[in-house]
């Protein structure tokens, strides 16, 4: 089975996900479809069917984050060390065309929150930033053009989420 690779801070957020799809909502979701039972006829019952819709979804995410966290390649940044971008990086980047700062964490696929400066390795700019260090020029095929980006600084630290 594919490894899905992850920070320990994802893991983390993930696993709340899963306990809270299996303590909060599963029970929730049980309790709606037997009141909407109780209603009468199942086939003109929209709040049973739409009830048993959410219970699909509910159940099809757990078993996704199941499967994932099971298949966690946990990594800590802060063991980490070394000069190279990998998984769980902060790196500064410079705009080579603006000349804009910016700060990103490498994390996993489901990690990824732009707003909050975290990128996804799988992402453009995480593909052309792993394996980059300090002084190095990534070059990111954007949607609005290519952009270059010079690697100023990279740590390997807490990722604040």
């Amino acid at each position: 089975m594919e490894r899905v690779p992850m920070t320990i801070y994802g893991h983390e957020k993930l696993s709340a996900e899963l306990k809270h799809l299996q303590q909060v909502e599963r029970p929730n979701i049980i309790a709606q479809i037997d009141e909407a039972r109780g209603h009468g006829d199942l086939k003109e019952n929209a709040e049973y069917h739409a009830a048993k819709e959410r219970q699909g979804f509910i159940e099809g995410r757990i078993a996704e984050l199941e499967s994932k966290l099971s298949r966690a390649e946990i990594i800590d940044p802060t063991k980490n060390t070394g000069s190279r971008i990998t998984l769980g990086a902060t790196v500064t980047l410079v705009d080579c065309d603006t000349d804009k700062q910016v700060v990103y964490a490498l994390v996993g696929p489901d990690e990824a929150d732009l707003e909050k400066g975290l990128i996804s390795t799988t992402s453009p700019i995480g593909r052309a930033l792993l394996g980059k260090e300090e002084g190095d020029e990534a070059v990111v095929a954007a949607p609005g053009g290519k952009r270059t980006y010079e690697v100023e600084k990279v740590e390997f630290k807490p990722i604040a989420v």
